[in-house]
């Protein structure tokens, strides 16, 4: 039971040490965008992106200066969609 007590304080600093590293760890997902999936009234169906494969996509109100999707090197080895698409209502 004393040597409990003396664990005790030790094994609180180290998770306190612990969780801002554990919180910095960046998340790796993949995600698949299936079938009728639409992005400001753009079909984006079937797309992958994952570490190696992003996307961003700018939706603008009104008619974009560069409209349309092209891919870029990002720096890191992989390749990033940019798409400036202008919001599509539905009536």
């Amino acid at each position: 039971m004393m040597r409990l007590v003396h664990l005790a304080p030790r094994l609180l600093a180290l998770s306190v040490l612990a969780l801002p590293l554990a919180m910095t760890v960046p998340a790796v997902a993949e995600v698949r965008f299936g079938n009728n999936v639409r992005i400001g009234g753009h079909d984006a169906s079937n797309q992958r992106f994952d570490r190696r494969n992003r996307g961003v996509y700018h939706i603008y109100e009104g008619r974009p200066r560069n409209p349309g999707c092209s891919w870029r090197p990002d720096g890191r080895g992989g390749r990033v969609k940019i798409c400036h698409l202008q919001r599509i209502r539905r009536r």
